[in-house]
């Protein structure tokens, strides 16, 4: 927990909530203990598509296709949406999801390992939503950077790891000493890199938004 869970609490009840189909979605996903999106972060990801109007978005983590599905559902007319899934299991709930959701042709779901297939892709996105394996941020930024375009936001989720990433890598267990040391080189990176300006929110799990200079 980073934020008091009763401030946590009373901000989500601000949030007057999705698409019933997101509703159920999310209904869905809780009930299955499928990751997804917390609520916090979803209001922030809806505020992004009405402020910033991305029309070209790349994701890097699709599970069973909420979040892609979210920003479709609140992103500007014509805006489409690239996303990154290797779960052979999430794939075809995402796919179906799409097209439940009547927005198969909005979003392009490329199966495989992003460390794979993002060195492929030639086109330059509006905004990068980094939702995939922890400890994989820092060696997908390189082709993450290349792809953004200039002016264009990257959005990196649970970046806070709960907050053990304040602690000492001996503090954590064993097992997250690997994913605490690149998520903490990830984040110097983001917030040191001279082509970026960067923030970092205590927002869901942690998020950083970087814009690209």
């Amino acid at each position: 927990m980073i934020v008091d869970e009763r401030m946590e609490i009373f901000i989500d009840s601000m949030d007057k909530g999705n698409t019933p189909f997101l509703d159920e979605l999310e209904k869905y996903a809780l009930q299955t203990q499928v990751p997804i999106i917390r609520r916090s972060t979803q209001q922030l990801l809806k505020f992004l598509m009405a402020s910033a109007k991305p029309k070209r978005i790349l994701e890097v983590g699709t599970a069973i296709g909420f979040s892609a599905l979210l920003m479709s559902e609140y992103g500007p007319e014509g805006c489409h949406i690239t996303t990154i899934e290797k779960y052979e299991k999430r794939i075809p709930q995402a796919r179906k999801n799409f097209a439940r959701a009547g927005k198969a042709e909005a979003i392009t779901l490329l199966e495989g390992d992003a460390a794979e297939l993002l060195p492929t892709l030639q086109e330059s996105y509006d905004m990068i939503f980094m939702d995939a394996a922890k400890g994989q941020y820092i060696h997908f930024l390189p082709d993450i950077l290349r792809l953004l375009d200039f002016g264009g936001i990257l959005v990196s989720d649970n970046v806070l790891q709960d907050g053990d990433v304040i602690e000492s890598r001996f503090a954590v267990t064993r097992r997250n000493r690997t994913i605490h040391t690149r998520m903490r080189d990830y984040l110097f990176e983001l917030s040191h890199n001279p082509g970026l300006q960067t923030v970092i929110l205590p927002v869901g799990d942690g998020v950083t938004l970087s814009v690209k200079k």
